[in-house]
């Protein structure tokens, strides 16, 4: 199939951009999927400056990397969540504690990242869309209808007018299946779509590990979400309840061993990727496979070096024969 392999940065933004270029080109890989925070990627700088493009380009040209998508999760949960504290880490300390700015924030930064994209001459953006009503996903106290309704019509008429941007631009954005998102699982998915009116901008980016873990089957979600699905991260995860750790998490960190579930390096956890490849190649699906590296157990390099490796072994294509094709008197 010949899919380019490419990293996440949104994980390594402690480094500059070169020094991840750098990395990623020494580790084998060809691509980069750019978050848009730290050093990586400054939206509105590439939206509004042909100058800084232009270096980011040679950047990345002087490693042999290419940019399939730009990442902007952080801006993009900031549209949608109703304000508490934890987001004041995502956006700039003039706005911190004021709600009305990080929204109004957010929405700029957004469509700043579809100029962004364009003028890098990627078509993807992948993110998050924030939700008013994930705190919502346990019913009690009572959670009505309407409320579910309500939440998300919100996200509609926010994201609207910023996908809109998208279109104009010839970008898709590919929100990124996850809980805390106003679509965090198979039939969340289904709503959001139906609710947005099948945007044209807008899809999905399949990441499995957030959907193993809830019990929703990549495969399927893949076969039934085919035409929606604009990119691909790789990202395996371990589910390990021993009778003490629930599947909720159990307010444990990341990492921690006594939770149910955890996020771990490719080839560590309990997806089936042969399956998940099968089922892209089915698609049609040959843009990048983007590894995302979450492991708290994992030295990052010896993981992404790794994850490299398990990514090419099973990045296979499907047969252009028959296997009985043969089979002929």
């Amino acid at each position: 199939m010949g899919r380019p392999i490419t990293l996440f940065t949104g994980q390594w933004a402690d480094l500059t951009f070169e020094d991840i270029c750098r990395l990623a080109n020494k580790m084998g890989y060809e691509g980069l999927e750019i978050a848009c925070w730290g050093d990586h990627m400054d939206v509105k700088m590439a939206a509004d400056d042909p100058y800084y493009v232009k270096n980011r380009l040679e950047i990345l040209n002087k490693y042999n990397l290419r940019c399939w998508a730009l990442g902007a999760h952080l801006a993009g949960q900031c549209v949608g969540d109703s304000y508490d504290i934890r987001l004041d880490n995502f956006v700039p300390a003039s706005i911190k504690g004021n709600p009305v700015k990080i929204r109004e924030w957010a929405i700029d930064e957004m469509k700043y990242t579809a100029r962004a994209a364009k003028n890098m001459g990627c078509y993807v953006v992948t993110g998050f869309m924030g939700s008013s009503i994930w705190k919502l996903f346990y019913s009690f106290p009572q959670t009505t209808e309407q409320m579910i309704e309500e939440g998300f019509n919100q996200i509609v008429e926010l994201w609207k007018p910023i996908l809109d941007v998208f279109k104009k631009c010839g970008v898709k954005f590919a929100l990124e299946v996850h809980p805390t998102e106003i679509a965090f699982d198979y039939y969340t998915a289904e709503k959001l779509l139906k609710k947005i009116n099948y945007h044209p901008a807008f899809g999905f980016n399949f990441d499995p590990s957030h959907l193993f873990w809830q019990g929703v089957d990549p495969v399927v979600f893949l076969r039934d979400f085919s035409k929606y699905i604009f990119h691909v991260h790789m990202k395996d995860v371990a589910v390990t309840m021993d009778g003490k750790g629930g599947i909720l998490g159990s307010h444990l960190s990341f990492g921690d061993n006594r939770r149910g579930w955890n996020f771990r390096s490719l080839g560590h956890g309990d997806v089936d990727f042969e399956n998940i490849i099968r089922e892209l190649n089915s698609m049609n699906y040959n843009r990048p496979l983007s590894v995302e590296w979450e492991d708290s157990g994992i030295d990052r390099i010896f993981g992404v070096r790794e994850a490299f490796e398990f990514v090419k072994k099973i990045n296979f294509s499907p047969s252009d024969i028959a296997f009985d094709s043969a089979a002929k008197g």
